[in-house]
C-alpha cells in the first residue's frame, strides 16, 4: 500500500509546476508520498499531515530523517476531519494553501473536498488518490468482488460530485490505482 511511483512522479511535477509551498496530507500511511513531497517543496515549506496510525507513519520516518526534510512536516496524529475544520476556524487559513493530497478513508473524500477547498488557494491543487479502485469503478457490480463493493460505491459517488463540482476543473489520470486532479478555479 501506498502511493505509486509513476504517481508520484507526476505529484512531485505538478507540485514544481506550482511552486507549492504550503501543502496539507490527508493520510500518510508510511509516509511515501510525504516524503516526495518535502523533498519538492523548498527548505522553508511546510505540510501539515495526518493520519490516525502514528506507527505506520514511524515505519518511514527514518527515511524522512535522513533525506533531512523533517522540519518541513507537521504531523499530526489524528482523523483528519477535526484538524482540517480546526484549520477552517482561522480565517487566515482561507485559500492559503498550494496543495493538497488525499489518499485516505474514501468514504470521506467528499467531506475532505468541501474543507479543502476552501484550504487551497484559487489556481491551487487538490488531488485524490485510488479513485479507479483498482478499476472496479468501470465494472458492472456483479463483477466485482465483495469485499471491493463498498469502496467501490464510495469511489463512484465520490467521482459523480466531484465531476460536477463548479469550484474545480478535474483530470482524470490512470496512473496507479486513479488519480483525480482538481484546480480550484473559484
Amino acid at each position: 500500500m501506498g502511493t505509486a511511483p509513476d504517481a508520484g512522479q507526476l505529484m512531485a511535477i505538478l507540485l514544481k509546476l506550482l511552486n507549492a509551498k504550503k501543502t496539507i496530507e490527508v493520510g500518510v500511511f508510511t509516509g511515501y508520498s510525504l516524503l516526495l513531497t518535502a523533498l519538492t517543496i523548498p527548505h522553508d515549506g511546510k505540510i501539515i499531515a495526518m493520519d490516525p496510525d502514528r506507527k505506520a507513519y514511524e515505519v518511514g520516518l527514518p527515511s524522512i530523517k535522513k533525506a533531512g526534510v523533517e522540519h518541513k512536516i507537521d504531523y499530526i496524529e489524528s482523523q483528519a476531519l477535526p484538524v482540517l475544520d480546526k484549520l477552517l476556524e482561522n480565517p487566515s487559513n482561507d485559500g492559503n494553501f498550494d496543495f493538497a493530497y488525499v489518499d485516505a478513508d474514501k468514504g470521506n473524500y467528499w467531506n475532505y473536498h468541501e474543507r479543502l477547498i476552501k484550504l487551497i488557494k484559487i489556481g491551487g491543487l487538490i488531488i485524490y488518490d485510488n479513485t479507479l479502485w483498482g478499476g472496479t469503478v468501470a465494472l458492472p457490480e456483479e463483477l466485482v468482488p465483495g469485499p471491493k463493493r463498498k469502496i467501490r460505491q464510495e469511489a463512484l459517488a465520490f467521482n459523480k460530485a466531484i465531476s460536477s463540482d463548479s469550484r474545480v476543473e478535474i483530470s482524470l489520470v490512470s496512473i496507479g490505482d486513479g488519480f483525480t486532479i482538481c484546480r480550484r478555479t473559484h
